[in-house]
C-alpha cells in the first residue's frame, strides 16, 4: 500500500467536467447518514448545468434510500464497489439492476480458502443481488437479519439458498487483526482470483470479481456515454476509492479520508461532516461562469 506523500492541493479543472462520481459514506454524507442541504443543492445545481452526477458506493441496492431522493436524469447508481450498476428511479425496494459484474462462485470459495489459511478466525458474510446471507459468527455489522445461516463454503455451494442469483461480493471480517494489514495479507494470499478492498474502519474485507472496481465499472458507464476519464471529477474517503480517484481526471480526498486516499486523489477538500463535496461542486461551477 502507499503512504500519503502527495500535499494537498486543489488544482483548477484543466477539461471542463460533465460527471462527477462521488462515494457515500463518509464522502457525500455525513456521519449521521444525513445529506446536508447545502450537499442538495449543489447536486442539483450540477445536474441543471448539464454534469451528470454518479453515485459509486460499496453499499449494496437495498441501501440506496438515504440518496433515493437526490437522483437526478439518469437516475442510476453503482453499487457494491462496481459489482452492479442500479436503476434508483423506483425508489427504495423497487430498484432494477442495469448491469450485474459477478464474482464467480468458484473464485469466492477459492478466496474463502485461502483468506482462511492466512488468517485464521476469519468469518464471512456473501452479497448477492437480493440476499444476504452469513456464517453464524459473523458480527451483526449492518443493521439486517441475515436470509441463510451457514459455513461460506455451503452459502457457495451449487445447491445453496440464493445459488440462483449472481454473486456481488464476499464480505470478510477478522475481530482482532490491523484492518490495513488484513488488507495486505488478503491481496498477497488471494491474488488475481478476486479484486479485494475495504471501507470500513473496522478489520471488514470486500471481495469482488477480477478487475471489478469502482473503477472499472465507472469508466464502463462513461464509455457508453462518451465521456473520457479527463471530464469526471470524483471524491472518495477509504481504500476502496483509490482506483476511482487515480482514474479520474481530477480527483478529491476528503479531509476525513485515509492515507491511501490522499496518496491517490489529486486534490483535497474538506471532511464531509464540514459539506466537502458541495464546497468543490460549487467552486467548479463558479469557474464555469
Amino acid at each position: 500500500m502507499t503512504s500519503a506523500t502527495r500535499q494537498p492541493e486543489t488544482p483548477a479543472a484543466a477539461v471542463p467536467p460533465r460527471l462527477i462520481a462521488t462515494d457515500l459514506d463518509g464522502t457525500l454524507l455525513r456521519d449521521d447518514k444525513s445529506v446536508s442541504p447545502r450537499t442538495v443543492a449543489a447536486l442539483a445545481a450540477a445536474e441543471e448545468a448539464g454534469i451528470e452526477v454518479f453515485f459509486v458506493t460499496g453499499r449494496p441496492a437495498r441501501w440506496m434510500d438515504v440518496v433515493s431522493d437526490h437522483v437526478h436524469g439518469h437516475g442510476l447508481a453503482i453499487c457494491g464497489n462496481g459489482a452492479a450498476v442500479v436503476d434508483l428511479h423506483g425508489g427504495p425496494g423497487a430498484h432494477r439492476f442495469v448491469k450485474v459484474r459477478e464474482l464467480a462462485r468458484k473464485n469466492a470459495l477459492d478466496a474463502v480458502r485461502l483468506l482462511r489459511e492466512a488468517a485464521p478466525g476469519t468469518v464471512y458474510a456473501v452479497e448477492q443481488t437480493y440476499g444476504f446471507y452469513q456464517e453464524p459468527d459473523y458480527p451483526k455489522l449492518h443493521m439486517e437479519i441475515p436470509d441463510f445461516l451457514a459455513p461460506a463454503e455451503e452459502l457457495l455451494a451449487p445447491d445453496a439458498p440464493g445459488a440462483d442469483e449472481p454473486v456481488l461480493k464476499i464480505l470478510a471480517y477478522h475481530p482482532t487483526v490491523d484492518p490495513d494489514a488484513f488488507l495486505t495479507t488478503a491481496r498477497l494470499a488471494i491474488g488475481e482470483r478476486a479484486n479485494v478492498t475495504r471501507s470500513s474502519p473496522s478489520a471488514l474485507l470486500e471481495i469482488s470479481g477480477p478487475e471489478v472496481s469502482k473503477a472499472s465499472t465507472l469508466a464502463l458507464c462513461c464509455a457508453e456515454r462518451g465521456i473520457s476519464h479527463e471530464e469526471v471529477v470524483a471524491f472518495g474517503d477509504m481504500p476502496n476509492d483509490v482506483e476511482m480517484l487515480t482514474w479520474a481526471g481530477q480527483s478529491y480526498a476528503m479531509g476525513n479520508a485515509h492515507p491511501d486516499v490522499i496518496a491517490a486523489a489529486s486534490g483535497r477538500t474538506v471532511a464531509n461532516n464540514d459539506d466537502g463535496v458541495a464546497v468543490v461542486i460549487e467552486r467548479l461551477l463558479a469557474e464555469r461562469g
